[in-house]
């Protein structure tokens, strides 16, 4: 229910291969990219606000749920793929007093911004791992917002961007 198998996004929902030895093939080419990371592996969890690329067809999706909780593939922009937004899930003091936030989805961030608490919403870069941008949140439920925010605001992008061309 948290994540979706590489396998199942490529084969069922984004139509790229019609069998499973397609499938294989198309990820042990080296050709699908999750958070910037190539993924052979065809059963590897994509999850909540993962970026998913294809850099051979130049197609870049973000995993988002829709109203009913189903994961939905958002295509996304180029500079879009460069970042995701996590929940921040713990924060704490790791060996030698390094600060240290640790993200929805497992990312362990050191020196992140002192201001930053828990449940916060951070914009990570995902090339650096380093959390860029925080959302002050004043409980448990913001996450659910943010989320949501974001999730409109990139909806009402792409729709805008498809209404000028």
């Amino acid at each position: 229910r948290e994540s979706m198998p590489l396998i199942v996004l490529i084969r069922n929902k984004l139509k790229y291969a019609l069998t499973y030895n397609e499938t294989k093939k198309v990820t042990m080419s080296r050709a699908i990219k999750v958070d910037g990371k190539v993924r052979t592996d065809m059963c590897f969890p994509t999850g909540f606000m993962d970026v998913v690329s294809i850099d051979k067809t130049g197609e870049y999706f973000r995993m988002l749920f829709d109203v009913k909780g189903r994961f939905l593939i958002h295509r996304i922009k180029k500079e879009e793929s460069a970042y995701k937004l996590c929940n921040v899930k713990s924060v704490r003091t790791a060996a030698k007093g390094v600060p240290v936030i640790t993200t929805h989805d497992g990312r362990t961030i050191r020196y992140p911004d002192p201001m930053i608490k828990l449940h916060d919403t951070v914009k990570v870069d995902i090339a650096t791992n380093k959390a860029v941008v925080s959302t002050q949140s004043t409980g448990r439920c913001n996450w659910d917002n943010a989320a949501l925010d974001e999730t409109v605001k990139l909806f009402s992008e792409s729709l805008l961007s498809a209404a000028e061309e």
